[in-house]
């Protein structure tokens, strides 16, 4: 099992001083990546979870350079609320300077004011399809193609892309989400699939629809993932977490283990910073151990 830390980049919580102390907490523990997520500007229902949020390819370039032995993950970037052309110099830009550490991790979005903040509501309709489009696209200039695009969304036929990632074509895209649009792209398109707030049992349903479009398709299983909440000591939350005792934690993730999902991205859910980072380090040490 590989484990990632969701850097504290949203909340109450939120600081670079914070950030920075995460992402050197799981470099030295030794874990294998760290995450951030993303919203941009959401609406005031929706302030007190994304209200504060650092840009995610900003905090993650802002790490890289300062943390150079793990992999730099989104999850999610929601992809349809940007400029598909432009993520991809963004995203071949912050492999290039992290010598190939990126995981591009995706989503379509679900928050609807948002899209229509950012001026893209048409776009809210359709980004099932625009994401699927944008991930051909970006292999296409990742690969350094010098072929001509011409898709739904996107069409050039004059242009020069650089730089080209250390990854190139093969930069791993990650596809977050439940529905069974999301389990066919990733299955089809993608490289790996995150769930979110999905326990072993909901799991073992989505595994079937990311085995049947995988097999239609004539490809191999995507990499399986999921994002987790990490709650010590208290009784399960509204939507689901890891919670309980170090051992009741490590059962829980041994169950998504017999499933075979190999990374966990874990988000602690703690009052203080010196909370967060201890809750991060009593997991390591209890947690880990148990489980592998």
């Amino acid at each position: 099992m590989d484990y990632g830390l969701c850097l504290p980049n949203a909340g109450a919580l939120t600081s670079a001083d914070l950030v920075d102390a995460a992402a050197g907490l799981a470099e030295r523990l030794g874990w294998a990546s760290v995450w951030t997520t993303d919203h941009v500007l959401v609406d005031r229902a929706n302030e007190r979870d994304y209200g504060l949020m650092l840009e995610l390819l900003a905090t993650l370039g802002w790490v890289a350079g300062r943390h150079p032995r793990v992999r730099l993950g989104t999850s999610v970037i929601v992809v349809p609320q940007r400029n598909a052309v432009l993520l991809a110099k963004e995203l071949a830009t912050l492999d290039t300077l992290s010598g190939g550490r990126l995981i591009a991790g995706i989503g379509v979005g679900w928050l609807e004011p948002e899209f229509a903040n950012l001026g893209v509501e048409d776009r809210f309709r359709v980004r099932g399809a625009y994401v699927d489009e944008t991930i051909g696209l970006w292999r296409h200039l990742w690969s350094g193609s010098t072929e001509p695009w011409h898709g739904r969304f996107h069409q050039f036929d004059d242009f020069v892309f650089g730089p080209l990632p250390p990854q190139g074509a093969r930069i791993p895209i990650l596809v977050g989400g439940a529905s069974p649009a999301a389990l066919r792209r990733a299955a089809t398109l993608a490289d790996a699939y995150q769930s979110t707030a999905t326990g072993p049992e909901g799991y073992a349903r989505l595994l079937e629809g990311l085995r049947q479009a995988a097999s239609g398709a004539g490809r191999a299983l995507p990499t399986l993932g999921a994002r987790l909440r990490v709650r010590f000591d208290r009784p399960a939350a509204e939507r689901y977490s890891l919670h309980g005792s170090s051992e009741e934690i490590a059962a829980e993730i041994g169950r998504f283990a017999a499933l075979g999902v190999m990374d966990v991205a874990l988000a602690f859910d703690e009052p203080t910073p010196d909370a967060y980072l201890r809750a991060v380090e009593r997991f390591d040490s209890e947690v880990r151990p148990q489980v592998g």
